[in-house]
């Protein structure tokens, strides 16, 4: 497992913005300042599920999966958009 915190830029992921999970590759590093942002740059490859390649943001929830060493590891400990969306995922299950 790999923490949220600890991604970086040109890391290879795996994201959940468009529904089925997708590659991309990080733009820019979660850590930024003081803080983690709580939504990253990105380059999805949306023509995996039949969709348009394109840049753009996307909620740290939908980070699920980071390769390293050439191996997909989970992504853990992403910060939340807000408290009525862990009310939502706890709805959910």
């Amino acid at each position: 497992m790999v923490m949220y915190k600890d991604l970086k830029k040109n890391d290879e992921v795996r994201t959940t913005q468009l529904g089925p999970p997708v590659t991309g590759k990080l733009l820019e590093s979660p850590v930024q300042g003081k803080g983690v942002k709580r939504a990253i740059l990105i380059m999805s490859n949306g023509s995996e599920v039949g969709l348009f390649d394109d840049h753009g943001s996307v909620y740290a929830k939908d980070v699920i999966e980071v390769k390293r060493e050439g191996t997909w590891q989970q992504v853990t400990d992403q910060p939340r958009i807000s408290a009525m969306e862990g009310f939502v995922d706890a709805v959910e299950l």
